[in-house]
């Protein structure tokens, strides 16, 4: 399941923006460990990419958004997820941009504070209504 993919694309960006990176031996761990599949390691990967070579882009798009504080108060957690939700969300055309949100929103209840699913959901809901 792509759901699967995009935890672990999460897991990646989240180590990046701690300052860490994990090897492509580490990921292939990773990946492994989440039981996916080729297609969904690929999407994984392109997703990474993405975040990767466009991140200055992606961030400069959520700080936009963004009006009631800076953007270096984001949670690490909820900054990771709104990165591969907006990548998502820009660069596939084969995924509604709702399903990112959704998608987005049950990584935050999983991995961040009790307030980061709204607060992931109106985030990217005000990018995709503007």
């Amino acid at each position: 399941m792509r759901s699967d993919a995009r935890e672990a694309a999460f897991k990646v960006v989240y180590s990046r923006l701690l300052g860490g990176d994990l090897a492509k031996g580490a990921r292939t761990s990773l990946y492994n460990q989440a039981k996916l599949k080729e297609d969904e390691k690929v999407f994984a990967e392109r997703l990474l990419a993405l975040v990767e070579e466009r991140q200055e882009e992606l961030t400069a798009v959520i700080a936009a958004q963004i009006t009631r504080f800076a953007e270096y108060r984001i949670y690490t957690a909820d900054k990771a997820i709104l990165l591969i939700a907006l990548a998502e969300i820009k660069f596939f055309d084969d995924i509604p941009p709702v399903v990112s949100v959704s998608e987005a929103a049950a990584l935050a209840r999983k991995f961040s504070t009790e307030k980061s699913a709204d607060f992931v959901n109106g985030v990217l809901g005000g990018i995709i209504n503007e």
